[in-house]
């Protein structure tokens, strides 16, 4: 799923601390196949693209991130942003002293037409805006708009145990495979019973839940990516493009065609 090919700098917004601007904003452009190097700062960031489709990691897991939605990423929470088509950026991020009202974890979480128009602003005003301006104010509102942000489906949590791991990356590499917990399981020295336990413990997920997330992640990525449903869902196991669909609208509450029309991305079937 990664195939990233060029590495680069994070922007150094993120450590600025001044409460007199509760969240500045940062307007960028990320180019496919390129990887930010990992990074932590102490402001939390609502990582967005008003364009393409980013993914984000953290220890914690990965999430994949179309223009419906944004991750929030809390302050001092080392992580990294690829994206693999070209992606506009409009990241917010936002001072300790307001971080107490927020949430502690990562997360996506749904951007209202609302939320999105107040985002495009803030990005552009960027850094340097008055106290008790309105650019301020704005900021304030949006500051209550994060607090109601409701999380979405695309998080595919991340492991501590070296052997979920491994069968993680395993599926990770080949998402349209087959291969049964017990053949997983063996390839990393463990039983079926182990890695089943470790998959709740560690996600909170099954091990058939899990999987259902990757294929639920990548389908949206290639789909965002420019590839026909119908090839997705081939590529992806479905015997039938209407089995993928009812899957798709299952999981996100959208079939693919609404579902990316409301991003503003043209999809094939």
């Amino acid at each position: 799923m990664e195939n990233s090919t060029s590495k680069r700098q994070p922007s150094s917004i993120g450590q600025r601390i001044d409460s007199q601007r509760p969240i500045v904003g940062l307007r960028g452009h990320l180019a496919a196949n390129v990887d930010m190097d990992p990074h932590q700062h102490p402001r939390g960031q609502l990582a967005y693209a008003s364009e393409g489709i980013i993914r984000v990691y953290t220890d914690a897991g990965s999430w994949v991130v179309p223009p419906t939605q944004a991750v929030w990423i809390p302050g001092n929470i080392v992580h990294r942003t690829n994206a693999e088509v070209c992606a506009e950026l409009r990241h917010l991020f936002v001072d300790p002293a307001y971080l107490h009202s927020l949430s502690d974890q990562c997360s996506v979480v749904e951007v209202s037409p609302l939320l999105r128009e107040l985002i495009m602003k803030v990005a552009d005003f960027g850094t340097e805006y008055l106290p008790n301006s309105p650019a301020s104010r704005i900021c304030a509102v949006i500051l209550d708009e994060l607090q109601a942000l409701k999380p979405s489906l695309l998080h595919l949590p991340g492991a501590t145990d070296r052997r979920l791991q491994r069968v993680m990356k395993t599926m990770i590499k080949s998402p349209n495979a087959e291969t049964s917990l017990n053949e997983l399981a063996a390839k990393v020295g463990a039983s079926e019973r182990t890695v089943a336990r470790l998959f709740s413990k560690e996600t909170g997920m099954t091990f058939q839940q899990w999987r259902k997330q990757l294929v639920l992640q990548e389908a949206v990525d290639r789909i965002g990516k420019g590839d026909a449903v119908i090839d997705v869902a081939l590529a992806l196991g479905y015997r039938s493009p209407s089995a993928f669909v009812a899957m798709f609208r299952k999981s996100l509450g959208k079939p693919p065609g609404q579902y990316f029309s409301d991003t503003g991305t043209r999809i094939e079937f």
